[in-house]
């Protein structure tokens, strides 16, 4: 099973070489998750065209249609597995632990944004996984669970 996650988009709009980064890395995804800071209700029905898709709203996630749709954390049962996202918050070097805190080691896998740096890492007894910032770097992840429900993340960056 493969998991694309992405964050901070900071998209007013869905630019040109989204279409090209979805159909490349997206579209064939089992899920696609977003970690918040979507910013505009366009780019996230852009990505609703996905049938898995599950977003979280971030601190930049204003637009009054984006707040009353989107919870701020999230929890999935996909294949046997607990995974949780959120976006993330306060000072950006405390994230992660916040993060992995706050779900806990009873969490599979926890997906989250908000410090634009990716990151792949067990931190208290949880798998953490940062996507980055697609919309400021170009990063996103793709994690492939295994058989065995072991996981493994590939960064990748796409060229706006």
């Amino acid at each position: 099973m493969l998991i694309a996650a992405i964050s901070d988009t900071h998209m007013g709009q869905p630019p040109a070489w989204l279409d090209r980064v979805y159909d490349k890395y997206l579209a064939s995804a089992d899920v696609l998750l977003h970690c918040g800071d979507i910013t505009s209700f366009s780019t996230w029905s852009y990505f609703l065209q996905h049938p898995n898709f599950t977003a979280v709203r971030g601190n930049c996630d204003w637009d009054p249609q984006l707040a009353d749709s989107l919870d701020t954390s999230a929890t999935l049962e996909i294949r046997g597995l607990t995974i949780g996202m959120t976006h993330g918050w306060g000072p950006r070097p405390q994230v992660s632990v916040k993060v992995a805190q706050a779900f806990g080691a009873s969490y599979d896998l926890v997906f989250h944004g908000h410090t634009h740096q990716r990151l792949w890492q067990v931190i208290e007894g949880v798998q953490i996984c940062n996507p980055g910032s697609l919309g400021e770097s170009g990063s996103l992840a793709l994690v492939t669970v295994h058989p065995d429900k072991s996981f493994s993340c590939e960064f990748v960056t796409v060229d706006a």
